[in-house]
């Protein structure tokens, strides 16, 4: 990640919480404690946050009502296992036809679909801002966004409207990560997300669900949806066999690629 990316995200991190400790951003942003040390020291110089003792603040001048949403940043999130994400992109994107409507919900793991879409000829409903300028600027296929607000530090677009361009759109399949899949089904973090994402559901007729074996049987407080409402996941060769067994049990198919990162 570059150093004005990661400042940016604890910027959006402070205007979320007001205040955030160093080993708040580490975990966060994935970075050692002088790197977050040194981001700070620059922030704090040009004013643009207050620098206390273990950490910072926002400035009170600068402190503004945000809606929030809880999960990890999309640039963060983009580090970790590339190499393995990678191959289940490729392996989801060998699920779609040419000519083929799909819904594919924001994400890392669905992000790196976007390599293998670049010779296909489809139609792509995407709340991923990210991921439709890429397909734009690299390929054919034709790209829907719905409206609503841009969420930085997701990298999605979440509209609040009942009435957008989602309703008047239908796809065969919607592709989508999640931060834990486990018998009681696909988890999420913010009940504003799970809103949107049911909105996106009810326009596709399989599910597809992108989860790396580091989030195969996590669990959460917060479920988007049932196990039984899963048609597909694609996983790696590190996810827990016994909760793959589960997983067609339930009647899901269950596509694993070789891990190698």
């Amino acid at each position: 990640m570059l150093e004005k990316q990661r400042q940016q995200l604890i910027l959006d991190i402070l205007e979320e919480s007001t205040f955030a400790s160093v080993r708040m951003l580490c975990d966060q942003l994935n970075s050692s404690e002088a790197t977050i040390r040194r981001d700070l020291n620059k922030l704090a110089g040009s004013g643009s946050i207050n620098k206390i003792r273990g950490g910072a603040e926002v400035l009170t001048s600068k402190a503004k009502p945000t809606t929030k949403i809880t999960g990890s940043a999309f640039l963060v999130d983009k580090e970790k296992h590339p190499l393995t994400k990678r191959l289940i992109a490729q392996k989801a994107v060998e699920l779609c036809e040419d000519e083929e409507s799909i819904i594919i919900n924001g994400g890392s793991s669905t992000f790196m679909m976007a390599e293998f879409l670049q010779e296909r000829r489809m139609n792509i409903l995407t709340n991923s801002f990210v991921l439709a300028q890429e397909l734009l600027e690299n390929s054919h296929n034709q790209i829907t966004l719905p409206g609503g607000e841009l969420y930085r530090k997701q990298s999605i677009i979440l509209s609040a409207f009942e009435n957008d361009t989602i309703q008047h759109y239908h796809g065969t399949k919607m592709f989508m990560g999640s931060p834990g899949i486990s018998e009681y089904g696909v988890m999420e973090t913010d009940p504003l997300l799970i809103r949107a994402e049911q909105k996106l559901r009810k326009r596709a007729e399989k599910l597809i669900v992108l989860a790396d074996s580091s989030k195969v049987g996590i669990k959460g407080n917060l479920i988007f949806s049932a196990l039984a409402d899963v048609d597909v996941v694609i996983t790696d060769s590190h996810a827990d066999p016994k909760m793959l067994t589960l997983f067609e049990r339930e009647g899901v198919e269950v596509i694993v690629v070789e891990a190698i990162d």
